[in-house]
């Protein structure tokens, strides 16, 4: 029989954390879902389930999430999953967008997830095991015009999991990245995706098109949340979880394209590549 679970699951009001503390309720689970603000409100939506406990948090702020850890564990007694779900995704060519902007993302997308992080894994270290789940996105296994900024705040994601993953591993603890491919949530919405205040003309061709793709596609893209959710029910339960985890069809074959080209150029500069020890380095 499957232990009851406690999970933490951070940006829980809608797209993916939603559906994910959806699916950890009716699996029987204790959830912490954190927001930013209201509360009640997703309490309500929920119908308020007593193996429910909606707290707030806005994870830039690293004593707030000391905090709701903190809740946590008074609540329910321990955290076996975190969800680092949180972020939000800035549509610009690299240079059009502002530090102002990138800044901001990566204060919410990476270093908002290390101060949760900070804040859960001494509790999952005690207790033992546990499993840290950061969602990463296909941005974070190849760049694309127009997900430069964005790209590089889940490419970041990625490293830290996989670090994580090996210096976590001794400790009974797991940690997996997971990469969504295009999933029908309000990540291009207008309430969600940033857009930079600066439009470079140049780009017309490369962003420009991407700008368009990205209000032509949304609500019509080939992922289905729920399905992801129920997928992380999976993971969260598995003996031996991978260290990486994409999703959906997308994803797949945009990496294997990356890894083709990267094939590619390591044969055509295999001499460079290999040429480059100093001479008494033995083969």
């Amino acid at each position: 029989m499957t232990k009851q679970k406690v999970w933490f699951v951070t940006g829980a009001s809608r797209g993916f954390g939603l559906e994910i503390v959806k699916e950890a309720l009716g699996f029987g689970d204790q959830v912490v879902a954190t927001v930013r603000n209201s509360p009640e409100l997703l309490a309500s939506k929920l119908d308020n389930p007593d193996n429910l406990s909606v707290v707030v948090l806005d994870v830039t702020n690293e004593q707030q999430a000391y905090e709701a850890a903190g809740q946590a564990i008074k609540r329910f007694g321990r955290i076996d999953v975190l969800v680092n779900n949180a972020g939000f995704g800035l549509l610009s060519a690299v240079e059009e967008a502002t530090d102002k902007e990138v800044k901001r993302n990566f204060e919410v997308n990476v270093f908002g997830l290390l101060n949760v992080t900070r804040a859960v894994l001494p509790y999952m270290r005690k207790e033992r095991p546990g499993h840290v789940i950061n969602i990463s996105s296909i941005g974070g296994l190849t760049g694309n015009v127009g997900w430069g900024v964005y790209g590089s705040t889940k490419f970041a994601v990625e490293g830290l999991t996989e670090a994580m993953a090996k210096e976590l591993a001794p400790l009974g603890i797991h940690a997996t990245v997971v990469e969504p491919g295009l999933f029908r949530t309000e990540f291009l919405d207008v309430t969600s995706l940033t857009r930079t205040s600066r439009v470079i003309d140049d780009y017309a061709e490369t962003v420009g098109e991407m700008r368009s793709f990205a209000t032509e596609v949304n609500k019509k893209q080939p992922g289905d949340p729920v399905k992801l959710a129920k997928a992380l029910i999976l993971l969260a339960n598995a003996e031996k979880p991978p260290v990486h985890l994409p999703m959906g069809k997308d994803t797949l074959t945009f990496f294997k394209e990356k890894m083709d080209l990267f094939e590619k150029d390591i044969e055509a500069w295999f001499d460079v590549i290999t040429g480059t020890d100093h001479d008494d380095v033995i083969s």
